[in-house]
Order: C-alpha cells, then sequence, then structure tokens
C-alpha cells in the first residue's frame, strides 16, 4: 500500500513539472498588432490623450520639481518591449535618449508589435537610480548581446514611469 502512494506521489510531481515547463515556455507576451486606437490597462480618456506632454517636457518637470508625478499624460515612441512577458517597455525621448515604463501592479502587459509605435500613456513618473543588477535584468530580457550586458557597471539615474493605462495614437 505505501508503494502505490509513493509511486502515485511520484508521477503526479512529473506530471507537474511537466505542466510547468510546457506553460513555462508557451508563456510570453500578449497577441495582437497594437493598431491606433488600442488600449492597454485602464485605457486612456480624451482629455489625457490631448494635454500629454512630451518625453523631454516630463524630464524638464521631474528636475524643476524633483518629486514624484502623478497622474500624468506622456507621449513618445516605443523602442523596446519586453521580449519575454511583454511586462515592461522603453520610450525615446527628443533627445534620442530613452525612459522605462513598468506596468502598475504588474496588472497588465503588451504586445512586442508595440515596438516603432507612438503611444500615449498616463500614469506617474519619478526620477530613480536602477542597480546594476536590475539593469542587467531588463537587458537580458530584452535580448541583448552577452557584451552589452557586461558593460552594464555603474547604477544610472533615469525618468521611471509605472503606466496605468497606454493608448495606441499611430
Amino acid at each position: 500500500m505505501k508503494f502505490k502512494a509513493i509511486l502515485l506521489a511520484a508521477a503526479v510531481s512529473v506530471s507537474a513539472l511537466a505542466f510547468a515547463q510546457e506553460t513555462s515556455q508557451t508563456f510570453g507576451p500578449p497577441a495582437g498588432n497594437a493598431l491606433a486606437g488600442d488600449t492597454y490597462g485602464g485605457g486612456i480618456d480624451s482629455s489625457a490623450e490631448s494635454k500629454a506632454i512630451t518625453a523631454d517636457k516630463l524630464g524638464k518637470q521631474l528636475k524643476k520639481e524633483n518629486k514624484k508625478l502623478e497622474n500624468v499624460a506622456v507621449k513618445g515612441k516605443v523602442t523596446d518591449v519586453c521580449e519575454k512577458k511583454g511586462c515592461w517597455l522603453t520610450i525615446q525621448t527628443e533627445d534620442n535618449s530613452k525612459f522605462f515604463v513598468k506596468m502598475k501592479d504588474y496588472a497588465f502587459f503588451v504586445p512586442t508589435a508595440l515596438k516603432g509605435k507612438n503611444v500615449v500613456l498616463e500614469g506617474s513618473a519619478e526620477r530613480k537610480v536602477t542597480s546594476v543588477n536590475e539593469q542587467k535584468h531588463y537587458a537580458e530580457d530584452a535580448n541583448k548581446p552577452q557584451s552589452e550586458i557586461d558593460a552594464i557597471t555603474q547604477p544610472k539615474e533615469e525618468i521611471r514611469f509605472v503606466a496605468n493605462g497606454i493608448k495606441v495614437v499611430n
């Protein structure tokens, strides 16, 4: 009787492990073409879209006020999307630098097709120092070459945006 119980436990464990591996291999960013008008997360109302500021203006406002900005709408071009889950993206600023965007409470993801699209983001922004380990983690998520990952050796101060919603504008 004990042998049957042990055998059953082993079979359940092996089945669970196989299912976990299959699930992790198929999980990725949501499908979609990220067409103009598509929204992700909480969505963007028309007033937020019309009052959205540029990424450059956001940076200047953060330096000037030196605090976290809440309920801010920003427009910009997506330059990168997390290849593993679609759980973060980067926005290009007018001076060709980038800022990092995470989804609030990890509540929604975006398709990789968002790369190259112009969007309006609504959420909060702040200047933050990002550790070397965190930078390397995101570089790995983006499938950057190992040489580029190894070149990350210093913490970096950057704009961090937490999006409540994202809308594709073109």
